[in-house]
């Protein structure tokens, strides 16, 4: 089986091997701790845990709980908008 990560709309084929795919994501993670440096950024962080969630359970929660919590926010906002446009029940004088 072909492990893939989605993000948005685009999926990214990831190594076959287990402790490729945790080593690959460790470094990650650790190089973005160095994301004042030129080069490396902290964007290699969230993409590293990204990437450890689909080996480690732990991370793999978390990933799914902002998930969750993403679009929730989103369904939310939409419905405020939603109630904004529409016009209110009150009965016309």
């Amino acid at each position: 089986m072909a492990h893939k990560v989605r993000l948005f709309n685009s999926h990214w084929h990831l190594p076959k091997s287990k402790p490729l795919r945790i080593g690959l994501g460790i470094v990650l993670v650790g190089f973005g701790f160095l994301g004042f440096l030129p080069v490396l950024g902290f964007w290699m962080i969230p993409l590293g845990l990204l990437v450890l969630s689909v080996d480690l359970p732990a991370v793999r929660r978390w990933r799914r709980q902002l998930t969750v919590w993403w679009y929730r926010r989103k369904d939310e906002e939409k419905k405020s908008k939603d109630e904004e446009k529409s016009p209110s029940d009150a009965a016309p004088r």
